[in-house]
């Protein structure tokens, strides 16, 4: 068994191990294995082409939303129909303002 060992404070804190090995322990312990997580799983950031819908959601008008990040509301209408993509300084602000994570380039 291949196990890495995370310390803090000179103390063990963690243990890391393969996938595999895992799936042998629970068996072992006499617990069913658990399926991989899928990328689905994963808490994954709203896709851009959903802009509008969180926007409404928020109760914000475009007008609102493009002032609230600093461009205007002509631009974000182009990012909401998917013409143009922001750059990250654009997205850390939709996500700021919108309340949400993981829209960092």
């Amino acid at each position: 068994m291949n196990v890495q060992v995370i310390e803090r404070d000179g103390e063990p804190e963690y243990a890391v191990l393969p996938w595999v090995d895992y799936q042998a322990l629970l068996q072992a312990a006499g617990q069913r294995p658990e399926a991989a997580p899928t990328q689905q799983d994963v808490d994954a950031p709203k896709a851009l082409s959903e802009l509008s819908a969180l926007r409404e959601a928020k109760g914000l008008s475009r007008d609102e939303l493009a002032r609230a990040v600093g461009i205007s509301p002509h631009y974000l209408g182009m990012i909401e129909s998917g013409e143009r993509q922001p750059d990250a300084a654009i997205l850390r602000a939709l996500a700021w303002v919108l309340g949400i994570s993981g829209w960092q380039a």
